[in-house]
């Protein structure tokens, strides 16, 4: 064969991105609503009539429909097919923001935004392995990436343009606006992502063996505790970037979209070096983050030290993204879907993990430039977890649990 492209390939070329950019827009919409919330707190309180603190909860009741809905849809509907179940995600999702956007009252919106939640982790996770389905095996990671890039590209554009919308016509709006790139996503998904049937031997049964190989709950390890420092940081990056470095509170949504930026070019790089060396990479993503997040205190003291330090921590975090991803995949066998979903699962406790650990280090006393030095040995304790899975995998540990 020669190394011509033919007018048939440019044709399946064009499919599988327009495929990608299909579910790369529903992670954008997904991206925006989670992280919107979190800039809207004082408005939201008002509006439902309840104090800062508890209008927190509504962010807890997205992560929980984000823990919760992941494994159960990806397990309950594995005998859907791929891009009628991506369609029902997407559905559910609308609903759900919709719903967000009329709320009137606290336990209303407390619904709406689990609802909201449920559908998150299983687009991902479903979309990683449809993704990765269309395009040769050594570009796998690559695709999965593309699936993954609206999210960070929701904290540079989605996130401060609906929170402007909410500050200025209400904080109603951004959910209705959400809503809207919803069913956009759902016409995309409509008529440029191919139709995927499941085998006859997928079933509930199958995705679940996912649960019974070892090596599946390495990887979700590794994830949960390296991305644990990470977030034992972010968490607190506002006081964090006007207590040691001194910006306004104005400027800490420019710091945050530098950390979109770091997020973009590390899932697009991610990709590419997973494709290279998948262990390789996970390896090399968590030493990253971990340098980082030891230097991110030193840096953090000046504000061009800052910049620097938040975009390397957004980077470095997200190239092991894709990488985990098709990881899992590999390790499931015939529980890729489940597997792939429960990833989303675990950041989210990983978030949570994180946040917590990041507060007991603030209120023993401690400055801000110590959650990222605690961040900085979780990520090393996710180093020894990943060596222990790549041993295990060397020696041929490949069976499942009793």
């Amino acid at each position: 064969m020669t190394s011509s492209v033919t007018p048939d390939t440019r044709g399946t070329a064009r499919h599988v991105n327009l495929a990608l950019f299909a579910l790369a827009t529903g992670g954008f919409a997904i991206g925006t609503t989670e992280f919107v919330t979190m800039g809207l707190l004082p408005q939201i309180a008002d509006g439902v009539h309840i104090s800062i603190p508890t209008a927190g909860h509504v962010i807890s009741a997205y992560a929980l429909g984000v823990v919760v809905g992941a494994p159960v849809i990806a397990a309950l509907g594995a005998r859907t097919g791929r891009k009628r179940l991506l369609l029902g995600l997407m559905a559910v999702f609308v609903v759900g923001n919709v719903l967000s956007s009329v709320a009137s009252s606290y336990q209303f919106l407390l619904a709406a935004r689990f609802l909201s939640g449920l559908p998150h982790g299983a687009f991902f996770g479903i979309g990683a392995v449809v993704g990765a389905s269309m395009v040769p095996p050594e570009r796998r990671a690559r695709a999965v990436s593309m699936t993954m890039l609206g999210l960070p590209v929701a904290n540079i554009i989605g996130v401060p343009l609906t929170t402007l919308l909410g500050q200025r016509l209400g904080w109603q709006v951004p959910f209705l606006a959400v809503g809207v790139l919803g069913l956009l996503t759902l016409v995309a998904v409509w008529f440029w992502v191919p139709p995927q049937p499941v085998g006859s031997d997928v079933n509930v049964r199958s995705e679940l063996s996912a649960l019974a190989r070892p090596q599946v709950w390495m990887a979700l390890l590794v994830g949960m505790v390296g991305f644990g420092g990470m977030f034992a940081t972010y968490s607190y990056i506002a006081p964090t970037m006007t207590d040691l470095a001194g910006f306004s509170e104005s400027a800490v949504t420019i710091v945050l979209a530098v950390y979109g930026v770091g997020m973009t070019v590390g899932t697009v790089l991610g990709g590419r070096l997973a494709d290279r060396s998948l262990m390789g990479s996970v390896y090399g993503g968590l030493v990253a983050v971990a340098v980082v997040l030891g230097t991110f205190g030193w840096l953090a003291q000046t504000r061009p030290g800052a910049l620097i330090a938040v975009f390397a921590m957004g980077c470095s975090a997200s190239i092991l993204v894709p990488a985990l991803q098709t990881r899992l995949m590999d390790v499931a066998h015939e529980g890729q879907s489940l597997a792939a979903s429960l990833n989303h699962s675990t950041l989210n406790i990983a978030n949570a993990l994180g946040a917590w650990l990041g507060g007991v280090v603030l209120a023993a006393g401690y400055g801000y430039e110590w959650p990222s030095r605690l961040g900085a040995g979780l990520a090393i304790a996710g180093l020894v977890l990943a060596l222990i899975s790549g041993l295990m995998e060397r020696r041929g540990s490949t069976q499942v649990l009793a």
